[in-house]
């Protein structure tokens, strides 16, 4: 519940922040999806189907430029749909205690110009956060209509994301990576 607080918190902070450009994400054509290495078997590949987010720049002094994404844990689809029931359990996400993950990136800089950017955000997961390497490009479609692609790989070990049986990692491996193609359109 604090998370969902601290999203809209922020999210009414930089609306209502006269220095700040804030876009935020068309919902309808951005994509956030995930890979799990498995040895000798397909790989579990999923993807979130709600999500939200922002992304707030002070252009004018580079001083309060923020992001914050989050995915609903239990809007996930992946390719063995037999075992989506234990993916949301107390064995993996936890989704019932914990049913939203996010990422909030630290004051970072940004310009226009440059499409590439690398910054550290902190994910969160279980209650649990880490801070991780970002690195983002930034594709400009339009004035106000702009494509972000990022890949990101986390320890699913970190964030206790496999518990009892399914805590080894030799078989399901322990990198998850996370793939987002976000559009955002200023608002």
């Amino acid at each position: 519940m604090k998370v969902i607080f601290s999203f809209f918190f922020i999210f009414l902070y930089c609306k209502h922040s006269a220095a700040n450009d804030l876009w935020t994400i068309d919902k309808t054509i951005s994509s956030i999806e995930f890979e799990v290495p498995v040895l000798f078997t397909k790989n579990v590949i999923g993807k979130f189907n709600e999500f939200d987010g922002f992304v707030s720049l002070d252009l004018s002094n580079q001083n309060n430029n923020k992001a914050l994404i989050n995915v609903r844990i239990d809007s996930l689809d992946i390719n063995y749909k037999r075992y989506k029931d234990l993916v949301l359990s107390e064995v993996f996400f936890e989704s019932k205690k914990y049913p939203l993950g996010l990422i909030d990136t630290n004051n970072f800089k940004f310009n226009y110009e440059d499409n590439k950017i690398n910054l550290i955000g902190e994910l969160t997961i279980k209650g649990k956060s880490q801070n991780i390497p970002i690195n983002i490009e930034v594709i400009k479609l339009a004035s106000e209509l702009v494509q972000v692609k990022s890949e990101i790989s986390f320890s699913r070990s970190d964030f206790k994301i496999g518990t009892g049986n399914w805590k080894n990692t030799t078989i399901l491996k322990d990198k998850i990576k996370i793939k987002a193609n976000i559009f955002l359109f200023k608002e």
